[in-house]
């Protein structure tokens, strides 16, 4: 808990802190003067301020957010000596720069911080697929488990390499955004028997790209051994008589490819009336008939089996890691990537062919953040980059309380050569109140019915 606290609470600072120093910097170099750089909202924390007429830093109570404060006639008087240093009277172009600074900022730093990954290297699982859930695209394709997936193809013809299982995932995301096929290159787990797959994804809607994309897919966790883990004493599989290393061959007559079909077996045991599953295991050379019953436990909303043991070892990691220029360019194609599905998600949102449930609120950025720093500092710059993306074309949105909605007024200042009026700029601002209100409770909702189990 302490950790998720602490990993929110730094995203949130470096997010924040780069989104204001991009307007901070730009203001300055265009010589604005800038009255206060505050971190948060609420009751002032830390005051910083070298002279009475220089930037005030200050830390404030509230982190959720912070604003950089420049001087500008509109917001009060200013004294003859200083109106050539007030925003309002720069240059459109000099108004423009200062506001898109922010957003931008927010871009270049994703970049630094994915070659910053890139470089490091992170382990990832290699895209070994597991069973691929029954009636599913994925089976119907052909899929089984321990397919390698090994390159993939827009149009049959030109090949691109897929390094890891989160490669994989993101292809299938794209193409599934895109409403197309998806053709795989696939081998057995050697290398060897290699074919030709097709995803047919241009039948899913992109109101279906959701984080339960995968699962309607068919594809699940990467391809793990049905060899039981920690078996927990006073459980269903130790009073069964099951043991820590007992390789799963099969139940209720079921043939056991990799461990997710034993995970699903397990869970879907609720459903009905309790029953013992027949299981075919193999311990120290010798097969054995076990009877197991799962005892029944609350998921959220659903009824799952449980035997107190962890079927699956873990998955084949692979490293991947880049050089010093092929990080930085990877990093740049990336940011570009996800900056513009990050767009294509929110406007088939606005227009109802993506489902709302894409949005997140600080309930599933901090949960997030928690887990990618237990996992290591790769992942964590990897998921920093990630909001920090969001965070960058979230603020270029035209709503009237964004940096956007401010460049769009700009735009029609600099197309009819007038500024908006103070009428329609107080309701534009309302207007963006509203619907960033919205936003956030939608995303808030979110959080909560993913934290329930409802999502």
């Amino acid at each position: 808990m302490i950790t998720t606290v602490l990993a929110f609470v730094l995203t949130l600072g470096v997010l924040i802190v780069i989104h204001e120093y991009g307007h901070y910097r730009v203001a300055v170099a265009c010589g604005v003067k800038v009255l206060r750089f505050s971190v948060g909202f609420g009751r002032v924390i830390l005051r910083r301020q070298a002279t009475p007429d220089s930037t005030e830093f200050v830390l404030c109570a509230l982190p959720l957010g912070g604003y950089v404060k420049m001087l500008d006639e509109r917001e009060g008087a200013v004294r003859p000596a200083d109106l050539g240093r007030s925003f309002n009277r720069k240059p459109l172009w000099q108004r423009t720069a200062i506001v898109a600074a922010g957003p931008i900022a927010n871009l270049l730093l994703a970049v630094l911080l994915y070659a910053a990954a890139h470089w490091i290297g992170i382990d990832e699982p290699k895209a070994v697929m597991g069973s691929p859930v029954a009636a599913s695209l994925a089976e119907r394709a052909g899929l089984r488990a321990g397919d390698w997936a090994r390159a993939w193809s827009a149009d049959g013809t030109e090949w691109q390499d897929l390094r890891s299982m989160t490669d994989l995932r993101w292809e299938v995301t794209q193409a599934a955004m895109r409403g197309e096929r998806l053709h795989l290159m696939v081998s057995d787990r050697a290398g060897h028997a290699q074919r030709r797959v097709v995803l047919a994804l241009d039948s899913f809607g992109s109101a279906e790209v959701d984080a339960k994309l995968m699962q309607r897919i068919g594809l699940g966790a990467a391809f793990s051994e049905p060899v039981l883990g920690e078996v927990k004493a006073g459980g269903a599989g130790a009073l069964a008589g099951l043991r820590a290393g007992d390789r799963v061959r099969s139940i209720d007559g079921v043939e056991i490819a990799d461990a997710s079909q034993v995970r699903d077996l397990i869970r879907a045991s609720a459903s009905g009336t309790p029953r013992a599953m027949q299981w075919r295991v193999e311990r120290e050379g010798q097969v054995l008939q076990i009877a197991v019953t799962p005892s029944v436990v609350s998921e959220g909303a659903l009824q799952v089996g449980r035997i107190g043991a962890y079927p699956g070892q873990p998955p084949e990691m692979v490293m991947v890691r880049y050089g010093p220029i092929d990080g930085l360019t990877a990093a740049v194609a990336q940011t570009w990537k996800m900056s513009a599905l990050t767009v294509k998600m929110l406007g088939k949102m606005l227009i109802g062919q993506a489902s709302l449930k894409n949005l997140s609120g600080p309930l599933t950025i901090a949960d997030y953040a928690g887990q990618s720093v237990r996992l290591g500092i790769a992942y964590y710059l990897g998921f920093l980059a990630v909001v920090s993306v969001s965070l960058g074309v979230l603020n270029l949105l035209p709503l009237p309380v964004l940096d956007g909605g401010h460049l769009m007024y700009y735009l029609f200042e600099g197309v009819t050569g007038r500024p908006v009026s103070a009428l329609w700029l107080d309701r534009l601002q309302r207007g963006g109140v509203a619907i960033m209100l919205m936003m956030m409770s939608v995303a808030l909702y979110n959080d909560v019915a993913r934290l329930l189990g409802l999502q």
